[in-house]
């Protein structure tokens, strides 16, 4: 059902809504495309006329920052308008429904939302009502999907390590409240990777986890062990409900990344973090910003990868 959601009738990409259902060919055609992009930001003019007269909406309803920016710049350079809507401060707060915002800016004769939402499923519930000729990217839904975060992620580690077929990656932290594990999680299966560990309290982990085609473990140094490729989460205290965790320094004492604990990996190992950092509670500063960290050339994909996904789903460059 959501590869139908997310592909027209002629097998184009029209929605970006998850990373599930999107075969590795696709996944890969994003990253290709990612990288025709990638010297766009070297240029003198930082454009290229690619959605030039269309104009896109960053409808979020969650605040973020780094997300919203990086779309905004990836509109802008792809010579689009943007519009970002305050949602604290507009009509939805006075009760107008979520698909009434929608349709009122889809008067406004725009072309694509980016969605970023609290609910696991806003961004497909637009998609099912949007207008034919209007996409609909999601930022984050909830616990459910952050499909661009992961493709900025699988776009890093190619850059540095292409064989994913070779690969130990592990992923440590907060597994059960995070949309942009799920996605990694799908993404890295797909791509082929030899195996994918998810470290965590069994309090921070989803019942049944194995089901995804991980390995669970609740070890650090075990998870660690050979790693090519280590992702460390984000703490998601907003969406925790009761005491899941005995104190944060407790839990940097037994699942935080330090140097020593580092080196149980790979010697080439990639350090990687979606954001914002929690220094000196999931990673030690050492680490975050030592040579085996890619965390801020994250960022920098992260504009690159939202132009691929943008000019695709709007058909300007072929799928």
């Amino acid at each position: 059902m959501t590869s139908a959601l997310q592909l027209d009738d002629s097998g184009r990409l029209r929605h970006f809504l998850t990373i599930e259902g999107l075969d590795r060919v696709w996944l890969e055609r994003i990253m290709d495309t990612a990288a025709s992009f990638g010297s766009v930001a070297e240029q003198k003019v930082k454009k290229v006329p690619l959605l030039r007269g269309k104009t896109v909406v960053n409808l979020f309803f969650e605040p973020s920052t780094r997300t919203r920016t990086t779309f905004e710049l990836a509109a802008k350079r792809l010579s689009a308008d943007v519009l970002n809507i305050n949602v604290a401060v507009s009509a939805t707060t006075k009760g107008e429904s979520l698909i009434d915002t929608v349709r009122n800016l889809e008067a406004m004769s725009v072309d694509m939302f980016v969605v970023r939402h609290g609910a696991s499923g806003a961004a497909h519930f637009i998609a099912r009502h949007v207008a034919p000729h209007i996409s609909v990217i999601n930022a984050g839904d909830g616990r459910h999907a952050h499909p661009t975060q992961a493709m900025l992620d699988m776009f890093t580690i190619r850059r540095h390590k292409p064989d994913f077929s070779s690969l130990i990656v592990t992923i440590v932290g907060d597994i059960l409240h995070s949309r942009v594990a799920r996605s990694q999680i799908h993404a890295l299966n797909t791509l082929g990777v030899a195996e994918v560990r998810v470290v965590a309290p069994r309090t921070l982990l989803p019942v049944a986890v194995e089901s995804l085609g991980v390995r669970a473990c609740h070890d650090l140094d075990e998870g660690l062990e050979d790693a090519d490729v280590v992702i460390m989460l984000r703490l998601q205290k907003e969406r925790m409900q009761g005491a899941l965790l005995p104190s944060e320094h407790e839990f940097f004492r037994c699942f935080g990344l330090t140097r020593q604990r580092l080196r149980r990996a790979k010697p080439d190992c990639l350090v990687m973090h979606p954001g914002p950092i929690n220094r000196g509670v999931e990673i030690a500063s050492e680490v975050a910003d030592g040579g085996h960290s890619v965390i801020l050339e994250q960022v920098g994909h992260g504009i690159a990868v939202r132009m691929a996904v943008m000019a695709l789903t709007m058909g300007a460059v072929q799928g």
